[in-house]
């Protein structure tokens, strides 16, 4: 292709760069493009586009043309750097897709900003700057803002050159010449012309063919009626063919999917999903049944489900958002169908999993929302079916999630308890099944968590306990169940870690230790399944955290560093992972606690910061969130420790006061006062941290940290022997029966 005086010849005319769930468009585009004659008295004329071709070829679509490539990266570059011009098929897919965002900015970096041309065919432009409509925004962050001298983003908006092909704009053949004459660089009115004659010479061959294709009828009808009866017996034969393919299918993505995610075989789910996936896609328009689109749907969350594991959250939101797409449709079709209006549910609640992933806490509120709102509806017209309960339990469990760290927790508490009396009544029903069992104890464990934070230890290992036999009951019956082992070392080590709250290290070290053991566990059998690598790092940390003090420098630093491997894999693959980052950070002040402990307060002080770099970014985003709370007053309590400043330190710890008495919630949260007693004590309070000190001793708080704390400023802190019988008689009843609780009667749903 000849380009413009001065210009590079280039391999390709143009790159389209587009979402994979918008491949429809570009499959269309790149027909329209390389099919389309340039009118003859343009062809040869010079513009600053270069000189006009007589085609618009080749066009350049990664898909396509790297399909058996084995460098992706190195390929996409080199095509960029080809083409003349860069095609962006807009909508909220490509705004949220990472690879669309690394094009733009890889071509914008080759400095050919003006050669970028937008394509709308969803979405809404620039909608991520009106409240509430971010999730409509259809320009990738790149498109919207212009780059600096090192080709970083700024903030410096800039406004794309977009054809739109939506219904009530251009219209898609309007939108195809105003791209093709941006590209060209002549005007619309030019090709829109040659576009009205090409119409006219086209109807009037038509006109010409309907009269013979009339006569051509007349003959075919005799015939037609001789081979319908044919025909009708060959279309029952497909139909019965398709119900087989549609069971077959059917059954890969339920039984089969179940079987493989409970035995973390992730690489073979992905390859039944993409099966089932291409047998939708070989379906004939005609041939797609509602049937079909459910199973489509379900593949699509099946795929999105293993992206999520992997750590993939960009793809695991393509996948929902194009089930949600499907469910959507289906349920609005058919509104008393108890089991769409589920499968609709559960699709948002997908979306909202992955917005929460990422610290997006208002768009997964309303994405949480929409699923309760569609099951409430349903409830209504279907009375106590099972499933609705189900889902709904897991919905308000999601809600509870978001208030929680919104720091609402009485509206937490109110979601949670609906949680419980409703996983309660499934359990009733049905005591075999599996998820409901887990749901209940979910429940409880929800519930110690608000427990804890309001101060009550007794409650709170109650509760834990009350999971801990519900998981490791279920863990037993079905032994090669990965995701119920998975639930059994979540709630062993939070129990552990309550306990060692109470002042049994050991009991805490020991169920930690098991903790461990079984992620590590899971993590040979599914080494890319990234939950077993966090809830490893997670617990990691917090069985260094009991080993350092318990006077095991060496066992927790060894800990401590096999812990932050794992998590710099994990936050290399995924850097939008807020949970990732914020364990990232504790590890890193875990470390820091250590460095102290050996007497390197210089490294320690480095390693509290690289805590406190990542910690106030996420803090600043979510001030409400408890543990985000707990976290940043432990790193700057580090840094004052390691400072050789003392007004620098006192400094330090007079932030770290002020930022406690600014919590919303939690403010019982034993964890808390002590992080308080600390700063009292460090700046010398020794009056104000008295009644702080008594409401711990009344709590049976007896940490090993506030402890040594207490033990450097010489003062007095025997245990607690009424609350130590309370904890013992909890530990030596049942605990498969209801856990003590004082809650009230469950409210009807909660409220931000």
């Amino acid at each position: 292709m000849t380009q413009g005086t001065g210009s590079p010849a280039f391999r390709y005319y143009a790159f389209i760069s587009y979402s994979h769930q918008d491949k429809a468009w570009a499959d269309w585009l790149h027909k329209a493009l390389e099919t389309y004659r340039i009118p003859k008295r343009l062809v040869g004329q010079a513009t600053t586009a270069g000189t006009i071709p007589a085609r618009l070829t080749p066009i350049f679509r990664d898909r396509d043309e790297l399909a058996t490539a084995h460098d992706l990266g190195r390929k996409v570059n080199e095509a960029l750097t080809q083409s003349a011009n860069l095609i962006v098929i807009c909508s909220p897919h490509s705004a949220a897709s990472h690879w669309v965002n690394e094009e733009v900015l890889a071509w914008k970096r080759i400095g050919r900003d003006e050669r970028i041309f937008c394509l709308i065919v969803d979405g809404e432009p620039n909608a991520s700057d009106l409240p509430g409509r971010a999730v409509e925004e259809c320009f990738a962050p790149a498109l919207r803002f212009q780059l600096d001298a090192a080709g970083q983003p700024t903030r410096e908006r800039t406004e794309p050159i977009a054809a739109d092909a939506r219904a009530g704009k251009d219209g898609r053949n309007n939108a195809k010449l105003k791209l093709i004459a941006g590209l060209l660089d002549v005007g619309f009115d030019a090709l829109k012309q040659r576009e009205l004659q090409r119409r006219t010479r086209r109807m009037t061959a038509v006109a010409a063919l309907a009269v013979i294709v009339m006569a051509v009828t007349t003959t075919l009808a005799i015939f037609a009626i001789v081979s319908r009866h044919a025909a009708v017996e060959a279309s029952q034969a497909a139909q019965r063919r398709q119900k087989q393919a549609e069971a077959l299918v059917g059954f890969m993505l339920g039984d089969l999917n179940d079987k493989l995610a409970q035995a973390s075989r992730l690489d073979i789910m992905q390859s039944v999903d993409d099966k089932a996936m291409a047998y939708f896609q070989s379906l004939p328009a005609t041939d797609v049944t509602d049937e079909a689109l459910e199973q489509r749907a379900k593949a699509l969350e099946k795929i999105g489900s293993v992206r999520l594991d992997q750590g993939n959250l960009s793809g695991a939101m393509e996948s929902y958002r194009a089930a949600l797409q499907l469910s959507r449709h289906l349920a609005e079709a058919a509104p008393g169908d108890a089991a769409r209006q589920v499968a609709c549910a559960r699709s948002w609640s997908f979306v909202g999993m992955t917005d929460w992933y990422q610290g997006k806490l208002d768009a997964a509120w309303r994405d949480f929302e929409s699923a309760r709102n569609i099951l409430r509806r349903a409830r209504a017209r279907a009375g106590n079916d099972l499933s609705l309960k189900f889902e709904l339990q897991s919905v308000y469990n999601n809600m509870g999630h978001v208030l929680e760290a919104r720091g609402q927790p009485a509206a937490a508490a109110s979601a949670y308890r609906n949680v419980l009396a409703l996983a309660r009544e499934l359990v009733a029903a049905n005591p075999d099944k599996t998820d409901w069992a887990s749901a209940l104890g979910d429940a409880h464990n929800n519930l110690g968590k608000l427990a804890l934070q309001r101060g009550d230890l007794v409650e709170a290992v109650a509760e834990y306990r009350a999971d801990d036999a519900i998981e490791t009951r279920l863990a037993a019956a079905d032994p090669r169940n990965n995701d119920q082992r998975e639930n059994m070392l979540r709630v062993r080590a939070i129990l552990g870690r309550t306990l060692a709250l109470t002042g049994d290290v050991e009991a805490g070290i020991r169920d930690l230790q098991q903790a461990v053991d079984i992620a590590a566990q899971l993590i040979a059998i599914a080494p890319t399944q990234t939950s077993f690598q966090e809830k490893s790092a997670v617990y990691l940390v917090q069985l260094s955290r009991l080993k350092r003090l318990h006077g095991d420098l060496p066992a927790a630093q060894t800990l401590t560093v096999r812990a932050l491997a794992t998590l710099s894999a994990l936050t290399r693959q995924e850097p939008a992972n807020v949970t990732w980052q914020q364990i990232d950070a504790e590890a890193r002040s875990e470390q820091a606690a250590q460095s102290l402990a050996s007497g390197q307060a210089a490294t320690a002080r480095a390693q509290a910061q690289g805590a406190m770099n990542i910690l106030q970014p996420l803090f600043a985003k979510q001030p409400d969130d408890h543990s985000l709370l707990l976290d940043t007053l432990t790193a700057n309590l580090l840094l004052a420790d390691a400072s050789s400043d003392a007004p620098a330190a006192r400094q330090l710890r007079e932030e770290a006061w002020k930022a406690t008495q600014s919590a919303k919630g939690g403010k019982d949260d034993p964890r808390l006062l002590a992080l308080q007693v600390e700063v009292l004590l460090g700046l010398q309070k020794q009056t104000e941290a008295k009644p702080l000190i008594e409401r711990l001793w009344n709590a049976g708080y007896r940490d090993p940290a506030l402890l040594a704390i207490l033990r450097r400023a010489q003062v007095d802190y025997p245990a607690n022997p009424a609350f130590a019988t309370r904890i013992a008689q909890i530990m030596q009843t049942d605990a498969s029966a209801p856990a003590p609780t004082t809650h009230a009667a469950p409210t009807p749903d909660p409220r931000p």
